[in-house]
């Protein structure tokens, strides 16, 4: 029994001493080596980090665009994005939600039974709101949802919606965007050429064509840089602006 033993141990030691060897043989990995298991650097369309290349409506490119250091340094500030979102969603909210009380509901001005008597629990109205028909109790009265913050946190809401759409490469600009009649396929174009989904166009001033044409097509919305709100950039998947709405909005977002 013991020689058995002892010539375990020894293959043992054999098998462990050859995993070693093979170990240090091994080459490094892939993920050492930067090679699949890296994942790389998200950046903006087509450009290098802190620029944008400007595309024409038909989709061909014609320059890059520096951006502000506010779109670019440091991380998204989600939770000023969130809150603004919630102050938002919550002033949308009708609250028109109603029940009536036991003093608004019909009926109940005879008492059912006389108070004693009868071996019954005394009632005095037949609208209490334990009884069937009765009104309701700390039911939901017509409310006012909206709230407000302050606006340094909203203008802050809108400079992270817009640079977490840079740093998904989901910011695209435009040298201009004027459409020759309101027709929808003139923003399907676009959309087309861009390879956009979901997307809202930015622009510097309301142009009746644009408005008219893009009303049509699901998900697309049009908004200036003097109204959009951090609810508009984050409820689009893209961001398309103009090279004049960047100034204008740089210029609301600074001010």
């Amino acid at each position: 029994m013991p020689e058995k033993r002892s010539s375990k141990k020894l293959k043992g030691t054999k098998h462990k001493a050859k995993v070693r060897a093979r170990a240090k043989a091994a080459p490094p990995s892939a993920k050492k080596r930067g090679g699949s298991g890296s994942q790389p650097k998200k950046h903006t369309a087509g450009a290098e980090k802190g620029a944008l290349l400007v595309f024409d409506a038909a989709g061909k490119t014609h320059e890059k665009f520096e951006l502000d250091s506010i779109f670019t340094d440091g991380a998204v500030h989600n939770d000023v994005i969130y809150q603004a979102v919630l102050m938002y969603r919550a002033g949308e909210r009708e609250g028109t939600a109603a029940t009536k009380t036991r003093g608004e509901v019909r009926g109940g001005g005879k008492k059912p039974w006389k108070q004693k008597g009868t071996g019954q629990a005394r009632h005095g109205s037949r609208r209490s709101p334990i009884w069937r028909g009765g009104g309701a109790t700390f039911g939901p009265h017509p409310r006012d949802y909206s709230y407000s913050i302050p606006a340094e946190i909203r203008r802050r809401a809108v400079v992270e919606g817009v640079k977490d759409k840079v740093m998904n490469g989901k910011l695209f600009m435009l040298n201009k965007l004027e459409l020759a009649a309101p027709k929808t396929k003139h923003v399907a174009a676009v959309l087309k050429n861009l390879k956009l989904e979901r997307p809202l166009f930015l622009v510097e001033k309301r142009d009746n064509n644009l408005t008219i044409a893009s009303r049509n097509i699901h998900g697309v919305s049009v908004k200036t840089a003097d109204e959009v709100n951090a609810l508009d950039v984050a409820s689009h998947r893209e961001c398309v602006i103009t090279k004049g709405a960047y100034t204008g909005l740089l210029k609301r977002l600074k001010s």
